[in-house]
């Protein structure tokens, strides 16, 4: 009897003796890349804690983020792949279209070819811009595709790349020649110029014909501004233009120079905050302006950025850089659009 007391009392006393297991902590996702503070409201906007984080790889040349919340789900393009695909927070990505933005297969390998810049459409569809088939299509909550927009006075564009849409419903897009073969030089290019057009009521209107590589465009929140990106390499800027009540622009002005930049990367996609701070993606990484210009920060993913776009409720910044998928948590909500 002795001995099993004994026994009993030594299990215990090590049963005590022993800490209790401690608590899992959430795993923490590894920062990556570098963020670039030059002004302490950059702080505001990208705060301390915020981690440039990767959430897929693999792919050729990706662009047009876009939030589908019936999906909850982010589509992304692939110029180069020639296909739209979808990643969704649980990690997986599937292929939505393909092609997705040329129904031919005579490009040469490496072609700017595929599908680009996206915006959501009412009735739950999305408007895609559509390099090689040199239009933009609609593609239905059911994913039928339907071409949209395809040709100016007769004439085919170059290869729509971005659009944006105003809050009386007029769309406003880019039409530099990426998805030819010889781009400027191309026997298959109609239209002389480079444009930026409008589309309201029925009635396409060109308004910029004197940028030569248009690119990225977004209003402010007060629609009093409008926002184009030039993509080329000898004259590397961003453009504001005073917005009228009837949509008409005027007073084109250089917002931003960065042809001096050598670091990777041309002006190219870009958001708006809800305060009017811009988000450009550019040489290097993505330039934070303050609506006044002034140059506050860069988010600088390892792979250089070519557009970027909101999450679900306009916290987190969706950022497309070359064959990577990054994301960044802001401090700042992104400006709505007219259809989420």
């Amino acid at each position: 009897m002795k001995i099993w007391i004994a026994v009993l009392m030594m299990a215990f006393a090590v049963g005590c003796s022993q800490a209790p297991p401690a608590a899992t902590e959430a795993p923490k996702v590894a920062s990556i890349g570098s963020i670039e503070r030059l002004d302490p409201a950059f702080d505001r906007l990208v705060p301390a804690a915020s981690t440039i984080e990767k959430l897929a790889d693999g792919f050729d040349f990706i662009e047009g983020p876009i939030w589908r919340p019936e999906a909850n789900g982010l589509w992304f393009s692939d110029v180069v792949g020639n296909v739209v695909r979808q990643w969704t927070p649980d990690g997986k990505v599937i292929e939505i279209l393909r092609p997705g933005g040329y129904d031919k297969t005579d490009a040469p390998a490496g072609s700017f070819i595929g599908p680009n810049g996206a915006i959501a459409d009412k009735d739950g569809a999305v408007l895609l811009c559509q390099h090689g088939n040199r239009r933009i299509v609609r593609i239905s909550k059911d994913r039928k595709v339907t071409p949209y927009l395809e040709k100016f006075e007769g004439k085919r564009f170059n290869s729509p790349n971005d659009l944006v849409y105003r809050s009386d419903n007029s769309l406003y897009f880019t039409d530099p020649p990426y998805g030819l073969a010889k781009q400027d030089e191309d026997p298959a290019k109609e239209i002389k110029f480079n444009g930026v057009y409008r589309y309201a009521n029925g009635k396409l209107q060109v308004l910029v014909k004197d940028l030569t590589r248009p690119n990225g465009i977004a209003f402010s929140p007060d629609e009093k501004t409008l926002y184009v990106a030039n993509s080329d390499p000898a004259r590397k800027i961003w453009m504001a233009y005073d917005v009228a009540a009837n949509g008409e622009i005027s007073s084109g002005r250089v917002f931003f120079d960065v042809t001096a930049q050598t670091a990777d990367g041309l002006p190219d996609g870009m958001k708006v905050d809800s305060e009017g701070n811009l988000y450009c993606t550019g040489p290097g990484g993505i330039w934070v302006f303050s609506s006044a210009g002034k140059h506050l920060g860069t988010i600088k993913p390892p792979e250089t950025p070519a557009n970027c776009n909101w999450d679900a409720d306009r916290t987190s910044l969706f950022i497309t850089a070359r064959k990577g998928l990054y994301r960044i948590k802001l401090g700042i909500a992104g400006k709505s659009e007219l259809y989420q």
